[in-house]
């Protein structure tokens, strides 16, 4: 049992920290040279853009898994999310699934996706492959060209003469959008060669001399790093992975043993576990490697889990705070670069030979859904605003207004001890950020932990935070500012996360989000009591010890001379957003889903809400309410109706799939196409309403094994059930949808299924199970607030 605070000991958890060592230039062959404008170039532990420190935020939306209809807005809630680079696959089989007939007309015009990312405010991180996974048939090589007798991803040189051809396309579609200093504006700043490529640097190195002879120009070369990769020495920099769970582990593994390092601050960079289903024998390193712990280059990742794929045999079910957790933890130990995998999610198109996921039948351990590739990402393949895409933003909305402290700022991590949180420093030796993290997966969860301060010891003085002990409570993350200048504050410690700041002629507003349970406490250093307001105000060897007076939340100010401090409650925290409103840098508190593009864009829902902005709005602005605090300024938003309910008939029987293995592992088999002549099948109409809105998801909420959705004979949905609805977006179909009902084949789950689904979910039943518990049609519906 744990001690109560008052039973713990005084002495704080401690470590030193100090100033780190001067950054210097990298063996990298690449970098702008100065002079270029918007100049990206890299220094050993962070990225510079026009020479000022920078941590890019990117995040994976695969253009050809979509429609083009919606590739604008979705990117605008990309970048509203925080996202400041797009990375997107270039996919061989979808371009050219008939050798020699190279497409880029609809989902595939990348030309058209790039230039609305540009258009929007996102740089593009252009991943070329050849070979890219992304869990594609072949890993996106067209049938053909896995057919032929070459030696694939290697030096042969009839693979390197397709490669070339196939490149040479590329460019030709995206010529004169690259970021060069002819052309610095242009989006493409980065390129990465092949994916998951282990045991060939000459092989990598080759790759980029060929993108760069057909005319590819990039300020950043990277390849995939983890698993021990052999990469060519200065040619590309190693980009990293990290995931709360595995849909490529046996389906009687519970959570995987990878999983504790994605959770605990590291400087080791490489999971060797990424990927290694598709490895012949396990990663070997010599036992002293230190897996990209010493590289001197900056820690960049591609590849965070934003959640998670699905399998016919594994279904994890990856929450978000799983995926937040790992990000900060991330941060916390010293990344320079946040790249999730998935961040959109998106549908497997049917080609016109096959279908185009990855699958047993060609050799891949692991059977994929033939259209599903929603991932559990922040942003659903129907658009969907996820909660983790919410609290990913506050995390993204602090690195962009608070890079040049961050970035250069190295991580101190102390050794692991029984009893204490999980915790580092990132410093400069004088000031810093504590970074938290008690949060594993539920099926592992760490218990929380009482009695909890924190002993910094800086350069110049020891810092203990908060100076009361405190419960960190399970599931608890989260990065605290120590010693920081805030506007007319020279150095600031307090038990909250910083979010964002705005500076205007009246003076600096900054945005705090407070922990849940944990008191906020301000500890001021360089100013006198008597320039703090809002706040009970204590001394202690000539530190000012504030505490708000207010609860956390619009009300709970405090003043130092012309600073502004807000403190907001954690719920409040992920709804900060911030973007152009009318020409005005705006930020926003708004607890729903929603947009920037020159206006705010609320989706509006079944109830009213209240939105708070800084500055006022406008135009078009609601109803105002009463004030709470001097900072925002609160706005009613009308309730719209939003969703219906349709009329879902019960299935009529309960099959249950064939059971069968196959595969290069001997894994379970998804049911094939002539198992669902046995399915259950039942009709559900929809009948759209032409005034239902902008857009129209059906939230499919069901128990089984397996479902297909057919619009007459076209799939145009499937899920492998793990305890989450089905999202589909109907918008597409209106016209199909007003006399022909949607088909749904389906298969029942089995009381002795071997497939892996979790504890939390898994049904606990003596019968086959398959029901529809609900079918409903959600509109969304905005309102543009300027």
């Amino acid at each position: 049992m744990t001690a109560s605070p008052e039973e713990q000991p005084a002495v704080p958890f401690r470590i030193r920290v100090s100033s780190p060592t001067p950054v210097t230039g990298t063996p990298l062959e690449m970098g702008d040279a100065d002079g270029i404008g918007r100049r990206v170039q890299l220094t050993s532990r962070y990225l510079t853009r026009d020479g000022a420190p920078w941590i890019p935020v990117m995040g994976e939306y695969h253009f050809s898994r979509d429609l083009p209809e919606n590739w604008e807005v979705e990117l605008r809630k990309m970048k509203s999310g925080g996202i400041s680079v797009v990375a997107a696959y270039m996919i061989w089989i979808l371009h050219e699934e008939t050798r020699g007939e190279m497409r880029w007309d609809g989902p595939r015009d990348i030309r058209r996706f790039i230039q609305l990312a540009q258009d929007v405010g996102l740089e593009v991180m252009l991943r070329i492959g050849p070979w890219a996974h992304g869990e594609a048939r072949n890993g996106g090589f067209p049938d053909w060209l896995q057919a032929l007798p070459i030696r694939h991803r290697s030096n042969d040189p009839a693979y390197l003469d397709l490669t070339r051809r196939w490149y040479a396309g590329i460019e030709e579609q995206v010529r004169g959008l690259f970021h060069t200093a002819e052309n610095p504006s242009g989006p493409i700043i980065g390129i990465q060669v092949d994916n998951e490529l282990y045991d060939d640097g000459p092989h990598l190195a080759a790759l980029r001399d060929i993108a760069e002879e057909v005319g590819m120009s990039a300020s950043l070369w990277t390849a995939t790093g983890w698993g021990g990769a052999e990469l060519p020495h200065g040619r590309v920099l190693p980009v990293y992975a990290g995931y709360s769970d595995g849909f490529w582990e046996e389906s009687d593994t519970g959570w995987p043993a990878f999983g504790v390092m994605h959770f605990t601050y590291s400087t080791v960079r490489d999971d060797l576990t990424v990927g290694a289903d598709l490895r012949e024998a396990p990663a070997v390193v010599h036992g002293g490697a230190a897996l990209g712990a010493d590289d001197p280059w900056p820690f960049a990742t591609c590849e965070l889990g934003g959640g998670m794929a699905i399998a016919y045999h594994r279904r994890p079910l990856v929450d978000p705070d799983d995926v937040t957790a790992l990000a900060l933890t991330k941060m916390g130990s010293g990344s320079a670069w946040q790249g999730y995998y998935m961040y959109h999610g998106g549908l497997h198109p049917i080609g016109a030979r096959s279908t185009t996921q990855e699958a047993q039948a060609t050799g891949y351990p692991n059977d994929m859904p033939s259209r599903d590739y929603d991932f559990s990402a922040p942003l659903g393949a129907a658009g969907t605003e996820r909660p983790h895409f919410h609290a990913l933003r506050r995390q993204h909305l602090m690195l962009d207004a608070f890079a040049a402290q961050i970035a250069p700022a190295a991580a101190t991590i102390p050794e692991p001890v029984d009893g204490a949180p999980r915790w580092a420093v990132r410093s400069t030796g004088t000031s810093g950020f504590l970074f938290a993290n008690n949060h594993q997966p539920a099926i592992a969860a760490l218990e929380a932990i009482d009695g909890i301060r924190f002993g910094v010891q800086f350069d110049d003085r020891e810092l203990t935070v908060p100076t009361r002990p405190v419960r960190i409570a399970s599931g608890a993350h989260f990065v605290w500012p120590l010693r920081q200048r805030y506007g007319a504050i020279p150095a600031l410690t307090v038990t909250a996360q910083p979010i964002t700041q705005r500076t205007t002629e009246e003076g600096t507003v900054v945005i705090f989000a407070a922990v849940d349970g944990i008191e906020v406490e301000l500890q001021l250093e360089g100013v006198r009591a008597s320039d703090v307001s809002g706040a009970e105000v204590d001394i202690d060897d000539g530190v000012v010890i504030a505490r708000p007076h207010a609860a956390p939340g619009l009300a709970c100010e405090v003043h130092v001379g012309d600073t502004t401090l807000v403190f907001l409650d954690a719920a409040q925290g992920d709804a900060v957003w911030r973007g152009d409103i009318g020409g005005r840098d705006s930020v926003v508190i708004w607890q729903g889903s929603g947009w920037f593009d020159t206006t705010f864009r609320a989706v509006v829902d079944d109830r009213s809400r209240e939105i708070a902005v800084f500055p006022p709005l406008e135009e078009a602005a609601p109803a105002e309410l009463p004030r709470e605090g001097t900072v925002f300024t609160r706005y009613e938003v009308p309730a719209a109706s939003a969703s219906r309910e349709l009329d879902a008939a019960d299935f009529p029987c309960a099959p249950v799939a064939p059971v069968r293995r196959g595969g290069s592992s001997n894994r379970l088999s998804a049911p094939r196409d002539a198992d669902f002549a046995d399915a259950a099948v039942v009709e559900l109409a929809v009948h759209p309403d032409p005034h239902e809105g902008e857009r129209s998801i059906l939230e499919l909420d069901w128990t089984g094994d397996v479902i297909r959705v057919l619009l007459g004979d076209r799939l145009i949905a499937d899920q492998f059930w793990y305890g989450r609805a089905l999202e589909i977006d109907l918008t597409p179909y209106a016209a199909e949808l007003e006399t022909t009902p949607l088909t749904l084949q389906a298969f029942a789950w089995s009381p002795v299924s071997p497939v892996y689904v979790d504890p939390r979910v898994r049904p606990d039943v003596r019968e086959p199970e398959l029901a529809i518990h609900s079918a409903r049609v959600r509109s969304l519906r905005t309102v543009a607030l300027a």
